[in-house]
């Protein structure tokens, strides 16, 4: 409590407001902690720890990562102490760092939610017997149909796909035009797509 005058220069109790109190307290706080001083930081986290609780638990709507969370910001505070400017009050920089992480928390089991859709539609071709040979009679047909075109047309076929060479790259190759390289892709797709229908 303050001594504060009154007019007539008699002592008074001067109330000033507990916000004011414990925001210069929690000042005072960070400093001691930023020292490593145990007891400051239980006593900042015995402050602090049920309104930042209630405001992770706002934003994950998930008590255990909530709880993982305010464990989290309070070892930031532990860390980072020396570096608090007072641009802003304590509690707000707690809640800041609290934001903070649930935002990336959150984040993070998005991610991994949608990986696990992904994973889940993902088609495994070891699960399934079946597809696997399909997957192999498919190969071998187009294996076979690969090997009946003709030499000019294959070639041009296994450049251009199997080893992802450009058109241009082709002609410079075998020695041809492009629009000859073009006349026989278009031509070996055709004779091929025909070849795997019949087959």
């Amino acid at each position: 409590m303050l001594i504060a005058f009154t007019r007539t220069g008699s002592p008074r109790a001067a109330t000033v407001p507990a916000q004011a109190r414990e925001t210069s307290s929690d000042d005072i706080l960070i400093g001691r902690i930023a020292g490593g001083d145990q007891l400051a930081m239980r006593t900042l986290f015995a402050r602090h720890r049920v309104p930042l609780y209630r405001w992770l638990l706002r934003i994950v709507r998930d008590e255990t990562l909530a709880e993982d969370l305010l464990s989290d910001v309070f070892l930031d505070v532990w860390r980072q102490a020396a570096q608090f400017e007072a641009r802003s009050s304590v509690s707000t920089w707690l809640l800041a760092i609290a934001r903070y992480k649930a935002l990336s928390a959150m984040r993070r089991r998005i991610d991994a939610t949608l990986d696990d859709e992904i994973v889940a539609k993902v088609a495994d071709p070891a699960d399934d017997p079946e597809a696997a040979l399909q997957s192999k009679d498919r190969h071998d047909v187009l294996r076979r149909s690969l090997a009946r075109l003709s030499p000019e047309q294959g070639e041009v076929i296994d450049l251009v796909y199997y080893h992802g060479k450009s058109v241009a790259e082709v002609a410079g190759i075998v020695g041809i035009p492009e629009a000859t390289v073009k006349t026989r892709m278009f031509y070996a797709r055709r004779k091929l797509a025909e070849l795997v229908q019949a087959a």
